[in-house]
C-alpha cells in the first residue's frame, strides 16, 4: 500500500512542477526597410519564408516601406532566429541589402 501511495505523491509531485514552468518566450522577426530591395523581393520573402498569403505580403510589404519595419511572424526564440537568417542568406545570394531583425514581443 505505501508503493501506491508513494506513487500519488510523485505523481502530484511531479504535476505541481509542470504547473510552475512557464511558458516560452516569443519573439517577432521584423524586416527593415532599405532604399534598395525591390518589393517584389520582399513579397516573395514574405510568401516563401513566413509562409504569408499573397494579400497579407503586400500588406506586411507597404507596412514596412511606410512605416520603416514590418512584423513577419511570431515565433519561439530558435525559430525566429532560423527565419531571420533564410532571410539574410537569401538577400545575401540576391545582392540586396534587406534587414531582418528578432526582437522579443
Amino acid at each position: 500500500m505505501s508503493n501506491v501511495n508513494a506513487s500519488r505523491e510523485t505523481g502530484a509531485a511531479a504535476l505541481s512542477r509542470r504547473e510552475k514552468i512557464a511558458p516560452p518566450k516569443k519573439y517577432g522577426v521584423y524586416l527593415l526597410n532599405d532604399d534598395y530591395t525591390p518589393m517584389d523581393f520582399v513579397v516573395n520573402v514574405l510568401t516563401e519564408i513566413f509562409v504569408l498569403p499573397q494579400a497579407r505580403a503586400m500588406a506586411v510589404m507597404l507596412l514596412v516601406h511606410h512605416e520603416g519595419k514590418g512584423l513577419c511572424g511570431v515565433y519561439t526564440l530558435d525559430m525566429a532566429q532560423t527565419k531571420q537568417q533564410q532571410v539574410m542568406r537569401r538577400a545575401k545570394r540576391e545582392g540586396h541589402p534587406l534587414q531582418c531583425t528578432v526582437e522579443e514581443v
